[in-house]
This record gives structure tokens, C-alpha cells and sequence, in this order.
């Protein structure tokens, strides 16, 4: 009777929900709160998981889509009581970081890259190529600070300081979700706040990861062999995705480019 009623015992699910990609506001492909919302739902609420798997593989992006993220899977995770587990595959760095913190611990992979807590504005100056090709730049506002760092015009202090201003509590409300989510599991006698990034066993070192391990082991391990990870993620349509190579594919493949290169990807 024993034996009859274990073929008949549902095996524990496992939802797994790919977080890939740069982390964006309204782009086509990225991840952004908007686009994961219903899929990020589904995964906590449909066919009684036992926990939530997120792997991860994300340079970072805008600070407050990671944000908006990390939170909704907190809340979920804390009024479904389900455990959260983060596997990171090449790069969990920025608010690729960010999402991870999200998770209850944090596996890698020998080779991944983990950690860049900080914030970086980049943006270019042309004011001298203007004046050797002898354009006038002409701009009228309403209110001195329209102006602020017009990349036609050379660079002022005033305005680097009042950009400083802006980047400086965007990283401390970054250290606080950091220190919050991993408490005394970070190292006491390192800097890690400092943008710095680290390679596999060398962020478990530091606290900022738990372990080297991959998905189904690990899971195998915690919910036993018989587990059936379901996959969840971001479903788009035909027409979206050959709309998305198009319209302004080439802006966004350089923005892209440029956050993945940081890692060496």
C-alpha cells in the first residue's frame, strides 16, 4: 500500500524563471517590471511550487527596474512563504546583483561574475568637434538647470557635483538592499561596495554568493530527485520579435554591447 500511494504522491515542483538580459525600462528584450510582472506571478502562484528558482545572467541596467523586480519577488516570496534561490550564470553584476539579492542564497558557477555595487553615468562631449567644424550651439531655457550636462557644451563642475548628487543615494539605497539581503554573510573586513566585481569561489569568499553550484544539482539536493523544475519567462510574439530587430535595433544592440563588454561577454 506504501508503494501504491508513493506512485500517486505529486512529485515538488520547482518553478525556474530566467532573469536574462539587460535591465531596462521600456526596451525591446530587456527585463523590466512591466514585462515580468504576469510571469514572475504565474511562477509563485501556479501549481504550488516549493520554491522559486532564478537564474540569472545580467550585466545591470536601470537601478529602479531592478528595484521594482528584486521587491515583487520578495513580496511574493514572504506572502506565499516559498524559498528563493538565485543561480547566476556568466554575470549577476550591477542590478544583475540586484535581482540576485532578491533570492534566500546565491549559487554560481566557478566562472561567473558577481558584485559591480555601485552606479555609473556615461555619456560623451562633442563641444570641441563642434567648435573646430565651426557650429554654434545655440540653446534657451526657462530655469538654469534645463541645461544640465548638455553634452554640446564643455563639461561644468557645478553640474558633475549635482550628478554626483543624483548617483549618490541611488548606490547607498543599493548598499542598504545588499547589506539588508545578506547580512552577516558579507565579509566585515572588505570595501564590497566600491563597484568592484568578483570571479566564482573568490564572491563566495566575500559573502556576496553561498556556493559553486548549478540548477538541477542543487535542487535535486534540497527537494530530492524526483523534483520537476517548470520553466517560466517572458513570452513574445512573432510580430514582436521581428519588430524588435528593427525599430531602433541598432541603438540598442551598441547600449548592449557596451554593459556586456564590461565582463568580457
Amino acid at each position: 500500500m506504501k508503494r501504491l500511494m508513493n506512485v500517486f504522491r505529486p512529485k515538488p515542483r520547482v518553478a525556474v524563471l530566467r532573469l536574462q538580459g539587460v535591465i531596462t525600462a521600456g526596451g525591446r528584450g530587456g527585463l523590466s517590471d512591466h514585462a515580468l510582472a504576469p510571469v514572475i506571478e504565474r511562477a509563485f502562484r501556479r501549481g504550488k511550487p516549493k520554491a522559486v528558482a532564478l537564474i540569472i545572467n545580467s550585466p545591470g541596467g536601470s537601478p529602479v527596474q531592478s528595484a521594482l523586480i528584486a521587491a515583487r519577488i520578495r513580496r511574493l516570496a514572504e506572502e506565499r512563504k516559498i524559498p528563493v534561490h538565485a543561480f547566476v550564470e556568466d554575470v549577476a553584476a550591477s542590478g544583475g546583483y540586484w535581482l540576485a539579492t532578491a533570492a534566500d542564497d546565491i549559487w554560481l558557477d566557478a566562472n561567473s561574475v558577481a558584485g559591480s555595487i555601485g552606479v555609473i553615468s556615461a555619456g560623451f562631449g562633442f563641444a570641441e568637434l563642434l567648435a573646430r567644424h565651426g557650429v554654434e550651439r545655440r540653446v534657451h531655457t526657462a530655469g538654469a538647470s534645463k541645461s544640465f550636462l548638455d553634452p554640446f557644451r564643455p563639461e561644468k563642475p557645478e553640474d558633475v557635483e549635482r550628478l554626483h548628487a543624483i548617483l549618490g543615494p541611488i548606490h547607498e539605497s543599493f548598499k542598504q538592499q545588499v547589506a539588508a539581503r545578506r547580512g552577516s554573510r558579507l565579509a566585515a573586513d572588505r570595501d564590497l561596495f566600491t563597484g568592484d566585481v568578483w570571479v566564482g569561489q573568490g564572491a563566495v569568499d566575500v559573502g556576496l554568493a553561498d556556493g559553486i553550484s548549478h540548477p538541477v544539482p542543487k535542487l535535486k539536493s534540497l527537494y530530492g530527485d524526483k523534483v520537476r523544475l517548470m520553466p517560466y519567462g517572458v513570452r513574445r510574439s512573432i510580430f514582436q520579435r521581428f519588430t524588435g530587430r528593427l525599430i531602433g535595433a541598432a541603438v540598442d544592440e551598441i547600449e548592449e554591447r557596451a554593459l556586456w563588454s564590461r565582463y568580457g561577454l
